[in-house]
């Protein structure tokens, strides 16, 4: 059920979910149903590709057609969470003008691009850069160059 059609698509569902860890339970449940797919299948699938990423948020596009079969795409974490786990930190700063919670190195910060520069809205290394180094610093964390 997770390949690519040409049947007409009559939904585009975007959900981020724990990797592994999908369940009937809002927000999936909700969001398929409403579109008629079958949630189980949904979950049982995205389970067996996320396996290997427990503890991680994987956000998931569901591209659902009109014969109520579905395809997958899976994409990279958030950004910020992919901050905390270079840093190693629970969350971000609660005033991050005032308050540091970490520094990321450019090395650091250039890992990110690397595992995030698909999804992101970039053309060049260094415009995603500049994305990730803004994205840190509202998270009140500071880039040491």
């Amino acid at each position: 059920m997770g390949k690519k059609s040409n049947k007409p698509v009559i939904g585009l569902i975007k959900l981020q979910i724990q990797a592994g860890k999908a369940t009937p339970a809002p927000p999936i449940g909700p969001a398929l149903g409403q579109h008629g797919v079958n949630i189980m299948d949904f979950c049982k699938e995205y389970n067996d590709l996320t396996k290997d990423k427990m503890g991680e948020v994987v956000p998931v596009e569901i591209t659902v057609y009109n014969d109520r079969s579905f395809s997958i795409t899976l994409k990279t974490p958030p950004v910020s969470k992919m901050i905390l786990k270079a840093l190693g930190i629970k969350s971000g700063s609660p005033t991050p003008n005032t308050k540091s919670v970490g520094t990321l190195t450019s090395e650091q910060v250039l890992k990110i691009v690397d595992d995030k520069i698909k999804d992101l809205n970039a053309f060049s290394v260094d415009s995603a850069v500049k994305i990730i180094e803004g994205s840190a610093r509202s998270m009140g964390v500071r880039i040491k160059k």
